[in-house]
């Protein structure tokens, strides 16, 4: 009898310790696998479209990347690389077609292909630190068109900075999050000879009120290559009223000290202000309304050809159709200015215009 006791525990330890070994094996495979990330990740878009102004005139354009009339046109081929470690990552972001040249003006050549570019390390869960290029935090808009609801550019994108080339450093605790860094001069990846000690001093601050309601107090200011100063400050705010409906706002201001060879001039400033009405109410249909007023009185950002310059209204209606990673947008767009800046097809100036365009997009 005690012998049966005894090879029954043996059995049993057998088993138990068999069973424990066997649960330890699986968790080991399931913490292996956990810690286990993609080496590297792709993404990427590409972007047609067509345009029709309504006066004829390609020159009917004053923002960035569609200027054009009655042609159809490559927007931007876009890959994506990113690699993640614990600390350590890395961002290979390259684009071609006339969006990127256009994106990346002050470059030449193949250079002209790198949007981003870039390396970050993180030390702790509430610092990171980033060397290289990168897009800028200034605006509502994004050059990459799928991240936008309106195919066409705003003023304040046109006119604000599109790259920073330099290093900065992101805290964030909480609600809010803390971004300062240094870089060349705006949109300069590589500056003139002349110019390699000017620098500018960029920005950011976000408050995170709740998932629905988030604010973007925004920075950049410098000396450029042409010797002038100019001061932007810029802000975001992201509003969702409900699942159908939410809100953006982005307002900027600009003041710039020109040089004249032996001084700074007084301040020329530029400002803008634009509202964002997006409606969703299909998961595969969505509409924006974006109305932007765009103020130059010194002509410092529009040739008007007039002695008092211009303001505009900018008004521009866009249908999002998705399937997938498709997405298609139908637009009409109207500007409305204080001076005849515009012209039709006779080349008569005048004070508006109005164009139509669709755009294709393609995203991964």
């Amino acid at each position: 009898m005690l012998q049966k006791i005894f090879a029954t525990g043996i059995a049993m330890a057998c088993a138990v310790t068999g069973y424990t070994q066997s649960i330890d094996s699986v968790t080991a495979v399931a913490e292996t696998t956990e810690e286990k990330k993609p080496f590297l990740h792709f993404s990427g878009s590409a972007d047609v479209y067509y345009k029709f102004n309504f006066d004829k005139s390609a020159a009917n354009n004053y923002t960035s990347f569609t200027s054009t009339h009655n042609s159809f046109m490559l927007g931007m081929a876009s890959i994506k690389a990113e690699h993640q470690g614990d600390k350590v990552g890395v961002v290979i972001d390259l684009g071609f077609g006339p969006r990127a040249r256009d994106f990346a003006y002050t470059d030449e050549g193949i250079t002209q292909a790198i949007k981003q570019l870039y390396i970050s390390y993180a030390p702790t869960d509430w610092l990171k630190l980033t060397a290289g290029t990168w897009a800028t935090h200034v605006g509502y808009e994004l050059v990459d068109p799928q991240l936008n609801r309106n195919y066409s550019m705003s003023y304040m994108f046109t006119n604000g900075p599109f790259t920073h080339t330099g290093v900065k450093a992101e805290l964030s605790t909480g609600k809010n999050s803390l971004m300062v860094g240094v870089s060349n001069a705006t949109d300069y990846r590589i500056p003139p000879s002349d110019a390699i000690n000017r620098k500018y001093l960029i920005a950011q601050y976000s408050f995170v009120a709740s998932d629905n309601l988030k604010f973007y107090l925004n920075y950049v200011g410098g000396k450029a290559p042409d010797s002038s100063k100019s001061n932007q400050f810029d802000l975001v705010i992201n509003s969702k009223v409900n699942d159908l409906f939410s809100v953006g706002y982005n307002g900027t201001v600009n003041t710039t000290k020109v040089w004249d060879g032996q001084k700074n001039n007084s301040g020329k400033q530029w400002w803008g202000s634009a509202l964002y009405l997006n409606l969703d109410p299909k998961p595969w249909f969505a509409v924006t309304l974006r109305g932007e007023y765009f103020s130059d009185k010194n002509q410092f950002k529009i040739p008007t050809g007039t002695s008092t310059g211009a303001n505009i209204f900018a008004t521009t209606l866009s249908a999002n159709f998705k399937k997938a990673g498709f997405l298609f947008i139908p637009e009409f767009r109207v500007d409305n200015a204080s001076q005849s800046i515009f012209t039709n097809a006779d080349g008569m100036s005048k004070k508006s215009t109005a164009s139509f365009l669709l755009a294709a997009i393609y995203s991964f």
